[in-house]
């Protein structure tokens, strides 16, 4: 039997712990180790280093942002409309009570032109908003518009049906709609720039 010498020994044992360490990093360096548990899978796969775990946010992302598109909530700050108290929504929340029974019958009628639909508000007791040049309130707190145009194969078409915007507060309003699929009332704040409709996208 041969016989090594203690430092010999000792050479050998840090070769081999050096060996392991090495071996262990190649595993685990290129990325994650998980088990497949989908049936008849071969084995482990493998998720990248990077990606695995990481839910550090860049600094070109806004938080919270699907698409991940920089700075895409203050872009769409137009279209996010004002918070509004429990009182005035407890307000607009009658309003609201008003509208849709006479919304439902318009529908089931099938008079959902703006035409047809202002006068059924304006029976309710509602006045029309009206607006001086710079676009400052001077009275009134109903608007009904037709429906907003979309683009169908290779122009823009206006479909048939109306929204209506009513300003119970400054700063709440119910929105609704008629149109030939369906009637909507919903209580929400007002845009900064629109007032009492959710401007489009493409701002």
């Amino acid at each position: 039997m041969p016989i090594t010498s203690p430092g010999r020994a000792r050479h050998r044992t840090l070769v081999s712990v050096a060996l392991l360490l090495a071996a262990a990093t190649a595993l685990t360096a290129c990325g994650e180790r998980r088990a497949d548990t989908t049936a008849g899978a071969a084995g482990p796969s493998v998720v990248p280093a990077e990606t695995a775990g990481s839910t550090e946010a860049t600094p070109y992302v806004d938080p919270g942002i699907a698409d991940g598109a920089p700075h895409n909530r203050d872009n769409l700050a137009y279209r996010r409309a004002r918070e509004i108290s429990p009182a005035s929504t407890a307000d607009a929340k009658r309003e609201a009570d008003r509208i849709e029974p006479v919304l439902k019958r318009l529908w089931e009628q099938g008079s959902w032109t703006p035409e047809a639909v202002r006068a059924a508000m304006l029976g309710l007791g509602y006045q029309l908003e009206q607006t001086g040049p710079n676009g400052e309130i001077l009275g009134g707190t109903l608007d009904v518009r037709a429906m907003d145009s979309r683009f169908e194969t290779d122009h823009y078409v206006i479909p048939p049906g109306a929204r209506i915007g009513l300003r119970v507060h400054p700063d709440t309003c119910v929105s609704a709609s008629v149109e030939p699929s369906s009637y909507s009332v919903s209580v929400n704040g007002t845009y900064p720039e629109t007032g009492c409709f959710q401007p489009p996208y493409g701002h």
